[in-house]
């Protein structure tokens, strides 16, 4: 199997968990009076942070706005790392095994502090980088297997 088909998927998957956090914004439902008071009290105490006066809201609006940005680079970033996987394996796996541990780590924060769908686009993005890290292994690439002499298929 080619290790660059694997991290183009893993792209794809992340763009569409960048295209889906995006369109959730401000990533709340509002579904009654309930939730619409929580929002209410994010927006209503204002305090100083460093310099700046911002509400619990701002902090929320922006680390979404800010995790959004992060998806969008982190799609394109595996979308070249699928180009350079055909030219050097060597030098891709280790930015592989990287993306592995980040994925990882935020598909155990989404499925215990939000839900399953964000949590299920890291285990998807998780599992197809971790056959592109399989299939980069030895320091080659299977889209560029050099012959040995020993066969057409070894």
């Amino acid at each position: 199997m080619k290790p660059s088909l694997f991290l183009h998927i893993a792209a794809i998957v992340a763009f569409l968990y960048f295209a889906g956090h995006t369109a959730g914004a401000p990533w709340t439902p509002i579904k009654g009076p309930g939730e619409m008071a929580a929002l209410e009290a994010l927006k209503a105490r204002r305090f100083a942070a460093q310099g700046s006066t911002r509400t619990y809201w701002d902090f929320y609006v922006g680390f979404g706005v800010a995790i959004s940005g992060f998806l969008l680079v982190q799609a394109v970033a595996l979308w070249q790392l699928a180009s350079l996987a055909k030219r050097d394996a060597f030098r891709v796996r280790p930015i592989v095994a990287s993306f592995i541990v980040a994925y990882v780590f935020n598909a155990i924060v989404a499925w215990k502090y939000f839900f399953p769908v964000p949590a299920v686009f890291a285990a998807v993005i998780t599992i197809c980088l971790g056959l592109a890290f399989f299939y980069l292994r030895n320091g080659k690439s299977a889209d560029r297997a050099e012959p040995s002499g020993l066969g057409a298929n070894d």
